[in-house]
């Protein structure tokens, strides 16, 4: 009777050994596991309770964001109006997290202020921010709801307008706005003879483009699009700058370790899986230029 029992508990003990064997081999496959429904609304750490709260740019151009009117600019101060590749991209994100149009609240917030190290007055900012390690240090930065190229932008009666290759950019005086990869890819991919001229905003290239101060500006590929049919009279796209596959994503900024990172490259991650990336990409973005090499 003794050997009977001793010989059932260890066969009791051998189960239960080989059930947690089997929960450590599932944990280190999968990594940390996630408690189930922590991306419930209910669950997500906001900056308010029940709402969402985006940032962009103020004002937030087209094919990004648009106005009341068509090739407008928005004003994210003022009801939002839904409208431009960004807009529809963030409302996909919050209806995936739960959230109704009446549930998001935009604010502005500038450019570089997105990135910065330090505490954060919005959920996630959307505004063209190109993942970079060095900024991913100070925030997060989530999945690509965006694979960027760069284009040079300028007017048909520049010289710059005949460009056929990277090579016949050198000699162009060319400019981009400070802290973006457009002026990151002019040092490094173009490298003009001439020192480029670094400018606070988009409307300060435009200016100078148009004031002959510089020959071409340097933006990614959709707002080249937009400044040379809306914004520049007699304007041109040169060429676009093709990327290397993953070399750049534009993904929205969350602060450092937030806890709705996950929750949001999930929803992006449904928005490419069912397709709404790609039909708002074809909706907003579309055009062509040449790939100048």
């Amino acid at each position: 009777m003794g050997k009977a029992l001793l010989a059932l508990l260890l066969a009791v003990l051998a189960l239960a050994a080989a059930g947690c064997g089997g929960d450590d081999d599932e944990s280190a496959g999968g990594g940390t596991t996630t408690t189930e429904g922590s991306c419930d609304k209910g669950s997500l750490d906001l900056v308010t309770p029940g709402q969402l709260t985006i940032g962009t740019d103020n004002p937030a151009f087209p094919p990004w964001f648009e106005g009341t009117k068509k090739f407008d600019p928005w004003d994210p101060t003022s009801p939002p109006t839904k409208k431009g590749y960004e807009a529809e991209v963030a409302y996909g994100i919050a209806h995936e997290l739960g959230f109704t149009d009446d549930e998001v609240k935009w604010i502005a917030v500038a450019f570089l202020q997105a990135f910065k190290p330090g505490s954060k007055k919005f959920d996630f900012d959307i505004n063209q921010i190109s993942f970079k390690p060095e900024r991913a240090e100070a925030v997060d930065i989530s999945d690509s709801y965006y694979d960027v190229e760069q284009a040079i932008v300028g007017l048909e009666s520049n010289p710059i307008a005949n460009a056929k290759s990277i090579d016949d950019l050198k000699a162009r005086k060319l400019g981009a706005v400070v802290g973006t990869t457009s002026l990151e890819v002019i040092n490094d991919k173009i490298e003009p003879d001439q020192d480029p001229s670094v400018y606070d905003t988009n409307n300060d290239v435009l200016s100078a483009i148009t004031a002959k101060q510089i020959d071409g500006g340097v933006v990614d590929f959709p707002t080249a699009l937009y400044m040379a049919a809306v914004q520049l009279k007699g304007g041109t796209v040169v060429g676009r700058l093709a990327a290397e596959e993953g070399s750049e994503h534009f993904g929205v900024v969350l602060k450092k370790d937030s806890g709705l990172t996950d929750c949001v490259n999930d929803a992006i991650a449904a928005l490419h899986d069912d397709g709404t990336i790609d039909r708002l990409q074809q909706k907003w973005l579309g055009g062509s230029a040449p790939v100048l090499e």
